[in-house]
């Protein structure tokens, strides 16, 4: 079973005016000491992404694992340690075919029917959310607060990643609640590195 770092960093093309800002906010994050990075970019141009998952791996390679999401066929081609889906992406099964044995795969559950059938995949993680309200997402799940990280945990052995709306002044919480690993967005925009470090103090 793999172990995942407590805090689960998401880098979001989105949020930033240029791929250089990516670069530079990965950058940061691995000298706080970050070891995991999920790169997410929604435009749907695939030339764009695997250009910035080519520019990620070559700056960060042997320091930080990185997660493509959705995408398993940029992730070989980028040479990325993973790939996470959510339930409108890839069956588990068929994203494992694509990229084998050994490359991690997470997939995302936003409630109890969803998680026990991705539990019995070949999936190596979980994610459960929202846990709090988030503006990451234009449509998100409705949010399934504490108790929902609570079920979840009793739900499955596999190690699981909480997401939504999670920042530094709840992240404690969510870690309480049974969580393995806290997924953050907005809350390390804003000075990567610093923001990173303060969430490891908070979730030694």
């Amino acid at each position: 079973m793999i172990v995942l770092p407590r805090l689960y960093p998401i880098l979001d093309a989105s949020c930033f005016p240029s791929a250089r800002d990516l670069i530079t906010a990965a950058e940061e994050l691995a000298s706080a000491g970050v070891t995991l990075i999920q790169y997410r970019n929604k435009s749907g141009d695939a030339r764009v992404m695997l250009e910035q998952a080519r520019e990620l791996k070559r700056c960060l390679d042997k320091k930080v694992k990185l997660i493509m999401n959705d995408r398993a066929d940029l992730a070989l081609v980028a040479d990325f340690d993973g790939v996470h889906v959510g339930q409108d992406d890839l069956s588990p099964e068929s994203v494992r075919r694509i990229i084998g044995p050994e490359r991690w795969l997470g997939v995302s559950t936003h409630n109890p029917d969803q998680l026990r059938e991705a539990d019995l995949t070949s999936a190596d993680y979980l994610a459960i959310g929202p846990v709090f309200s988030t503006s990451s997402k234009d449509k998100p799940d409705p949010v399934v607060g504490l108790e929902g990280v609570r079920r979840a945990r009793r739900l499955t052995r596999k190690p699981l990643v909480a997401i939504g709306g999670i920042t530094r002044a709840n992240a404690a919480s969510v870690l309480e609640a049974g969580a393995d690993s806290v997924a953050v967005i907005s809350d390390l925009l804003r000075e990567p590195r610093k923001s990173a470090e303060e969430f490891f103090r908070i979730l030694r």
